[in-house]
């Protein structure tokens, strides 16, 4: 079976790769040395993978977090009580992200949730998603984002194939970003796969673009600045006041077909400076 999440068909081969990457086979959970100490578990020296960082917000979590557990789900399970209870309490405060709340998902998932850690909060493992993740992952990928409204799309640019092609899909795990939805769109060869950093995006943009462009014609390029001139995010214009764009590298987030109005309203942020930009070539 097919799911539709976003407006965007998943087929059953992504939604297990999402499954895995919400709850792999062994999770971090962040402590200070000293709760490390008080719950008597240690550290391992392990990088998070890119889904790792964006489903447990490795990047925002507290520095003074700095031991890292890796635990399975029986590791977890062979816990005393009160140890998974301080653990997962621990999570929330350090800015750990995936740890939900129990009377969010305790009608799907029954009231013996309740019993994983402190009552309040838990964790996600394999077995909680085994039968319900057809219902539970579209709603975790779905939140916060509008959805890519792709097919009330009339007309594509003839200039820019690889728009249609890109609008209204998943990227195959973490690290595809905005800044290589645009260059991928534009006709650059592989930018869609891959994490685009800054330096390489910046050298398409002064080589590829020139100052200008109009919103409702294919080719425009939003690029959103900071207060320190870093370019935060950028998005390209089709024609008739739609966009693609890709609001972040995580896996859960597609890129997708937004009016420019919708596009520019997401991405109001304090501080960020829009310049628009015309693709030459």
């Amino acid at each position: 079976m097919t799911l539709t999440v976003l407006g965007i068909d998943v087929p059953p081969a992504l939604l297990d790769k999402w499954v895995g990457w919400l709850a792999p086979d062994e999770q971090p959970f962040f402590l200070t040395p000293q709760q490390a100490d008080e719950l008597g578990l240690e550290g391992t020296a392990r990088e998070p993978s890119f889904e790792d960082r964006d489903t447990f917000w490795s990047y925002a979590v507290d520095k003074s977090a700095s031991v890292i557990v890796w635990l399975s789900e029986a590791q977890f399970a062979a816990l005393d009580k009160p140890v998974r209870a301080q653990l997962v309490r621990a999570q929330v405060r350090h800015g750990r992200g995936s740890v939900p709340t129990v009377r969010k998902w305790q009608g799907v998932l029954g009231p013996e949730l309740r019993a994983q850690a402190d009552g309040h909060r838990f964790v996600w493992w394999k077995s909680l998603l085994a039968k319900h993740a057809d219902e539970i992952l579209p709603e975790i990928v779905s939140e916060d984002l509008g959805p890519s409204r792709h097919a009330e799309v009339t007309a594509w640019p003839t200039a820019f194939p690889r728009a249609r092609e890109l609008a209204g899909t998943f990227a195959d795990g973490s690290g595809p970003n905005c800044f290589g939805t645009v260059m991928a769109a534009a006709g650059v060869e592989g930018a869609d796969t891959v994490w685009m950093v800054r330096e390489p995006f910046e050298e398409w943009l002064a080589t590829h673009t020139v100052p200008g462009g109009r919103d409702d014609e294919p080719g425009t390029v939003f690029v959103w600045r900071g207060g320190d001139q870093l370019v935060q995010h950028a998005a390209i214009t089709i024609g008739d006041g739609w966009m693609l764009h890709k609001p972040a590298q995580s896996w859960r987030t597609p890129r997708k077909i937004r009016t420019v109005a919708e596009v520019r309203r997401s991405t109001r942020t304090a501080g960020w400076r829009l310049t628009r930009h015309r693709v030459t070539g």
